[in-house]
């Protein structure tokens, strides 16, 4: 094993993750729907192109899903709604499987035998 994989196993950094993990979902709840509506596209192909990727406005679509605006959420990228339960479930299976890494699943969700 190497040093670098030793310190990602480490509690302080698996500790540092799920604070990190946690804090995410609250940061774009309390953004407004339209934070990321305005700007310049950043997508390479659109870039070089000109035409729209199948992933551009994404973003946009799921930070307004988050917000329960499926109307707009549609109008920037249809496949948002599809997309988005899929990475909420990856996120989730991340944040429960960095909580067992630190032990704090097991604290909070399994019985203890009391003797």
């Amino acid at each position: 094993m190497t040093k670098r994989s030793k310190i990602f196993k480490t509690k302080e950094f698996l500790t540092a993750k799920a604070i990190a993990l946690a804090v995410f979902p609250l940061v774009l709840i309390v953004l407004p729907a339209s934070y990321f509506d305005t700007g310049k596209s950043i997508c390479l192909f659109t870039l070089l192109t000109d035409i729209p990727c199948y992933g551009c406005g994404l973003t946009r679509a799921c930070m307004h899903l988050i917000h329960f605006n499926f109307e707009m959420a549609a109008n920037f990228n249809k496949i948002s709604f599809v997309v988005f339960p899929i990475l909420c479930f990856l996120y989730l299976q991340e944040f429960v499987s960095t909580l067992k890494g630190i032990g704090v699943y097991q604290y909070v969700f399994t019985k203890k035998n009391e003797s």
